[in-house]
């Protein structure tokens, strides 16, 4: 059968972080063997004191009660929860029941979902046993997952890969097999397009690798990967032998191999690196790089090079100044191997709110941009030297003059930004033009039990009594259980310590609170 999804990267393999966290059985064969990168293997003969030994995920039998094996309308099944390496748009999904042939499953059902920063997930099934050891705030995220089924109960084939197309365009971070009722499967493949989460990267600024698989990039074609795919030449982290890179037949005669990278997002490359590593005789003598804006061309020579074998090859002050490219073509003389290639630049500007928001902010008046910035913190000061710092270049740019103003300021100017605040669990805010987003900050506080709000009452004034100031913590997505026990470990420290705490606390409340700024402004 053909599978034309398989040609998309694998999100959920081991080798780009996707893990296995949590199953309902394993008796005899380990959840974490879904995700490996080789295809599952058969050992005749060998057995553990469970059993068999299999390459796959394998459940034990379902023993009714009446001794009735379920039937094909029954509901009883077995689940794994996998955690995907990249998130993204799945498009495709292979449940593999390699040398499971008496022991697969009936049929399976998939759901996905997409769980942000969730920091626990050893107990996400409905039918599971309580949390037990997970966080407060875990347990927050994950009771308010919202699993979408992608893939309806649907029969299986033993030692077959069973492929399922999906047309869901959203971004999953998180996908739940369930299997009827009990059995084996070897493979879990999730093949889709990476979707990273580009807001983060622009924020963070620097160079990015426009190359980088887990940021979106995607070998797109090339022309010869007998010995090796073309896809391993954008994977996450250095290559592990000959076998993990992309590697040509051994050409006669005119001509050279080429790969075509389309990158994660259009950009400015400042370093490029090719390494050969693990390719001793078989690397390329030379290698060209030339970029595009698109997959047809025309394109721009970046580098001409002479190659060496086992190296890893850094270039910076080598490479020509051709622009901002969204297309980047390998070609390599006359054949051979390349392990890796990374493309490290600057984004290419772009028109999304945060980029309008910061124009907006550039094009007010001095007490307009110092007012809009005290929405963010309210030290004075810090509003008012930072509206000096304008015109910013991007959102980066802001970000890192903010901080770096914040953390320059007395300890008076501190405390005025912290008396601006209402304290965790109060109803209702100082400043009527920050209302709606202390609101939202402290939702998961407002909607706590009455007997945590009182104990989270009474230890803010404790801690006011003890320290001179509020309790300030960045409350957005934790629950009023968690920063409770936070206030509850911050009264052992002095007040030096407690002060520098705070003022960490209230940098990460202003970063936040500057992207919903420029939200606001550039929507």
């Amino acid at each position: 059968m053909t599978l034309p999804f398989a040609e998309l990267p694998d999100l959920a393999s081991e080798e780009v972080g996707g893990a296995a966290i949590a199953c309902n059985d394993e008796f005899f064969a380990e959840k974490e063997n879904l995700l490996k990168v080789a295809p599952a293997v058969w050992k005749d003969h060998v057995y553990t004191d469970r059993g068999k030994w299999m390459d796959g995920w394998e459940t034990r039998r379902y023993r009714p009660v009446d001794g009735v094996a379920p039937g094909a309308d029954s509901n009883i099944h077995d689940w794994c929860v996998v955690r995907l390496g990249m998130p993204g748009r799945i498009r495709g999904i292979i449940v593999d029941t390699a040398w499971f042939r008496g022991n697969y499953p009936d049929s399976c059902a998939i759901e996905a979902a997409e769980i942000p920063d969730a920091l626990d997930l050893s107990m996400i099934d409905g039918t599971a046993p309580p949390f037990g050891g997970a966080s407060p705030d875990a347990r927050a995220k994950l009771g308010n997952a919202s699993w979408e089924e992608i893939i309806p109960r649907s029969p299986l084939q033993g030692d077959t890969k069973n492929g399922f197309a999906i047309e869901s365009p959203k971004r999953f971070t998180h996908v739940r097999l369930r299997i009827y009722p009990d059995g084996g499967v070897a493979r879990l493949r999730v093949h889709g397009e990476v979707i990273p989460r580009w807001s983060r990267l622009r924020a963070l600024g620097g160079a990015v690798d426009l190359a980088a698989l887990e940021h979106g990039a995607v070998v797109e074609a090339c022309s010869d990967m007998f010995f090796g795919s073309r896809n391993n030449l954008v994977k996450p982290g250095p290559s592990r032998s000959m076998a993990d890179g992309w590697e040509t037949r051994r050409r006669r005669g005119p001509g050279h191999d080429w790969a075509r990278i389309k990158l994660a997002a259009a950009g400015t490359v400042e370093r490029l690196e090719l390494d050969t590593s693990h390719f001793k005789g078989n690397a390329p003598a030379r290698a060209e790089v030339a970029g595009a804006t698109s997959a047809e061309g025309p394109w721009r020579l970046l580098l001409a090079t002479p190659m060496q074998p086992h190296t890893r090859h850094v270039f910076d002050a080598e490479l020509r100044r051709i622009g901002p490219v969204t297309h980047l073509l390998l070609s390599v003389f006359p054949c051979g191997g390349v392990a890796r290639l990374r493309a490290w630049g600057e984004l290419a500007p772009d028109a999304t709110a945060a980029a309008v928001g910061v124009a907006k902010l550039n094009a007010m008046g001095p007490e307009e941009a110092t007012a809009a910035l005290r929405r963010c913190n309210g030290s004075a000061r810090w509003a008012s030297e930072v509206a000096r710092g304008r015109p910013f270049e991007d959102e980066a740019a802001l970000l890192r003059i903010a901080e770096r103003t914040w953390f320059a300021l007395e300890p008076d100017d501190h405390l005025e930004a912290f008396a601006a605040h209402p304290k965790i669990g109060e109803a209702r805010p100082h400043d009527a033009a920050t209302a709606a987003w202390s609101t939202a900050e402290q939702r998961a506080a407002a909607e706590t039990a009455s007997s945590v709000a009182d104990a989270l009452a009474a230890a803010n004034a404790r801690y006011a009594e003890q320290f001179g100031f509020i309790f300030i913590v960045c409350a957005t997505g934790r629950s009023a259980e968690a920063m409770l026990a936070d206030l509850q470990t911050r009264m052992a420290n002095g007040r030096a310590d407690e002060m520098r705490t705070a003022a960490e606390e209230q940098a990460k409340i202003t970063r936040l609170r500057l992207h919903k700024l420029l939200a606001e402004l550039g929507g």
